[in-house]
């Protein structure tokens, strides 16, 4: 690894040290302790960071900590700077310990109890009660803290503040639905809202305090168990939020970012969020960017960068363009592909420039080649997922570990995909059905007729079709669709890379025996151990899949799932663990994590 040390991210890396590193992504709404309210919070993350530590991980990854909006998204965010205060810690608030503020905390924690699958997000809004509460009771005496953070996150805090307070003046409208003379930020409307509204907009601004303090000291504590924290910093932001509504300029409001079709999207994917002018924050130095970064390193050692082949080319739909067609009617911004890479690496190396902290980068999905050589010859890691480190085009079969890319952070599944034992028993060997039955549509070929010659429909649930073990080449394929070859090269291409999977992993893990179609602990040990043992410098693998070393996740696999794209529900950012951490800390499965960890030389 010491070429690292050559690299534009050189600096970084000696900083964080060169080693290999296991680490764990938890969503911190993922866990509680036996003093959270209603969902974790900021002290939460000090038990996490004992945990870590006593089972042999260095690296703590979050989900974006900043606030979230209407449907809890961490990645559609009302600010790229504010934290999100359903996570503060109401105890260790100044004026928590007055009696009045004491009984209401109480009454707080048997009305939202922890403990249940799901977290009840009504906690934000009763928790912002009583914050107010406490913000009234502060003594304003002992502000001088107060007035630096103010003055040191000025370039953002006050227009959060403001945003919130109009907020709530307009009912949670949306910014482009407030009176004129609001929308539009009229400086003589502003200063007159602001001074009517001062208490209440610096009420916002404490809050911010109150919760960098909180997160600032769990980030140190976790530094001094040699526990290292890896943010998430989202390429985009909502479009209804208090970065848009202060710099519209920066955005290209005519445009939802999404993605375009895949083999498992077939409609593509549409966010929503505006697409980022660049040309028009490069003429301010890209001090927006900058800010973000100078904000984030306050907390985090490491930072993951979501969707980097964003900063290269972003799909861009047209605002206007009907919902139902998801990502179909898209395009790339910039269009011209010989703009992608330099355009990619001049954004990176303002990235680069702009902290010292460690930065990785989420490479996933459609990439051009510009992204993952640009990445390189930066010296920053994308990430291998298992499931899909493979050879495409020539084996089609699974990389094995010493094949994995060095720069590198492997893992098992994401918060976007299901847990690996899902995938094992859901997913592997199939194909998305809707994918399938309107790329059939394209050629006039009729799915319905097809789909029980190629498939197995007892091994076929959640959209997924799993093939049939006798459609055993792409000939067979062809004379089932009844085409010739070159008229279905895609049906063949998506054929070869799923047809067998697990058979195929199987045998990657040398595990003895006939293929098992249902997951369990020896098969988890076994790709553990592969991710583990990989080439790549990092390996951080979800908390959930970790559990299924043990006994912890007692239901179907495939409910224990953080976020399913493209959907709008409930039980989307809001799994929960279901024992608390103080549990979790003295649990028999930390042992065998550790030597999981100890035999990969993570440790």
């Amino acid at each position: 690894m010491e070429y690292l040390l050559n690299t534009p991210s050189g600096d970084k890396w000696k900083r964080a040290g060169l080693k290999k590193r296991a680490g764990v992504l938890i969503p911190l709404f993922s866990v509680y302790s036996r003093n959270s309210i209603g969902v974790g919070d900021f002290s939460d993350l000090k038990i996490l960071a004992d945990w870590l530590h006593s089972t042999g991980n260095s690296i703590l990854q979050l989900l974006p900590m900043n606030e979230m909006g209407s449907v809890f998204c961490p990645y559609d965010a009302v600010s790229s700077f504010a934290l999100e205060p359903a996570f503060i810690s109401l105890k260790s608030v100044p004026a928590a310990s007055s009696r009045g503020i004491r009984i209401e905390i109480e009454n707080l924690a048997r009305n939202f109890p922890t403990g249940k699958p799901y977290v009840d997000y009504g906690i934000k809004s009763e928790k912002q009660r009583l914050l107010w509460a406490m913000y009234l009771a502060w003594d304003h005496r002992d502000s001088g803290e107060f007035k630096r953070f103010k003055e040191e996150n000025s370039y953002w805090l006050i227009d959060f503040a403001l945003y919130k307070s109009l907020k709530r003046h307009f009912n949670g409208l949306a910014w482009w639905d407030w009176e004129y003379k609001f929308r539009n930020r009229d400086v003589g409307t502003l200063e007159k809202f602001s001074f009517e509204q001062e208490k209440e907009i610096d009420y916002h601004m404490w809050v911010q305090w109150q919760l960098f303090r909180q997160f600032r000291a769990a980030g140190e504590y976790a530094r001094s168990k040699g526990v290292l924290l890896k943010g998430d910093l989202p390429i985009l932001v909502s479009r209804d939020s208090a970065d848009v509504w202060a710099r519209p300029d920066y955005f290209k409001l005519e445009f939802a970012a999404g993605a375009p079709a895949d083999m498992y999207c077939a409609k593509g994917q549409r966010w929503g969020m505006p697409t980022y002018n660049w040309e028009k924050i490069s003429s301010g130095d890209y001090i927006y960017l900058k800010e973000k970064l100078k904000y984030a390193q306050n907390f985090y050692d490491i930072l993951r960068i979501d969707h980097v082949v964003g900063l290269f080319r972003i799909w861009s739909i047209p605002y206007s363009d009907a919902p139902e067609n998801q990502g179909l009617r898209g395009f790339f911004d910039p269009q011209d592909e010989s703009k992608w890479g330099e355009h990619g690496r001049k954004l990176l190396s303002v990235h680069l420039e702009g902290t010292h902290m460690l930065l990785c980068a989420e490479d996933l999905g459609v990439i051009p080649r510009v992204c993952f050589d640009t990445l390189k010859e930066l010296g920053i890691p994308g990430n291998d997922v298992q499931r899909w480190v493979k050879d495409w085009n020539v084996r089609h079969d699974f990389l094995a570990p010493q094949e994995y890319r060095q720069l590198s952070v492997a893992m098992l599944s994401t918060h976007d995909t299901t847990n690996w034992p899902a995938w094992w028993e859901n997913e592997a060997g199939t194909v998305d059905e809707a994918l399938f039955e309107r790329r059939c549509g394209e050629r006039g070929i009729d799915f319905i007729r097809v789909k029980p010659e190629l498939f197995d429909l007892s091994l076929s649930r959640h959209g997924r079709l799993r093939w049939k073990p006798d459609i055993d080449s792409p000939d067979k394929l062809c004379w089932v669709l009844g085409k010739r070859r070159e008229e279905v090269a895609d049906f063949i291409e998506m054929y070869l890379n799923t047809y067998c999977e697990k058979e195929k992993l199987w045998r990657l893990l040398g595990l003895k025996g006939p293929m098992r179609e249902k997951s369990d602990k020896e098969l988890v040990q076994a790709v553990l151990r592969s991710v583990l043992g990989s080439k790549a410098a990092f390996s951080v693998n979800s908390v959930f899949d970790l559990l299924y070393l043990s006994d912890i996740l007692k239901n179907d696999p495939y409910q224990y799932r953080i976020n399913t794209p493209g959907t709008i529900s409930p039980q989307n950012w809001s799994l929960t663990l279901p024992l608390p951490l103080e549990e979790l800390l003295k649990h028999k499965l930390n042992k065998e994590i550790r030597s999981l960890n100890s035999a990969s030389g993570r440790i």
